[in-house]
């Protein structure tokens, strides 16, 4: 992957509509409009869910990871369509998604999402989510995209 642009919390803050505990992409490493991305979510011991998921045993929860890998691939997607601001991003399926290791309060996860297809207004994406170099979860994520406007005609 050629580097891209570096993008901080504050950068990515512009395009993802989650906010805190929510939000699941500290940095950026790397971006390749319309091709990947790679990222980095901290997984740190005061993480809202490791309350309950589980109290003893502390495991950051799949369905988490997986929310991580789409909120990078969101970020490619918005910054590979013109006017992204005019856009909002829905997740839309997800298959064949697999998870190798837990993944535990001090790991780094490195997100990496490969934009894979795009059909009309869904894209496809593989996901990775790595601890070190060690794969912890990956599979395919796909998102449908569509303006602001047609989705607040819908709600």
């Amino acid at each position: 992957m050629t580097p891209g642009p570096v993008l901080n919390i504050e950068d990515i803050l512009r395009f993802l509509p989650h906010r805190f505990p929510f939000l699941l992409v500290d940095r950026v490493l790397a971006l390749e409009t319309g091709k990947s991305i790679r990222a980095l979510k901290n997984v740190t011991y005061n993480e809202e869910f490791f309350q309950g998921h589980f109290p003893l045993i502390r495991i950051m929860p799949g369905v988490l990871i997986v929310e991580a890998m789409a909120q990078a691939g969101g970020i490619l997607i918005y910054h590979s369509v013109p006017d992204p601001q005019a856009k909002f991003m829905l997740f839309s399926k997800i298959d064949d998604m697999k998870f190798r290791r837990p993944v535990v309060p001090g790991d780094q996860l490195r997100l990496e999402a490969d934009l894979t297809k795009v059909k009309g207004r869904f894209y496809q994406l593989r996901g990775r989510a790595f601890v070190d170099d060690e794969l912890a979860a990956e599979g395919i994520m796909w998102a449908s995209l569509m303006s602001r406007e047609d989705f607040h005609a819908v709600r």
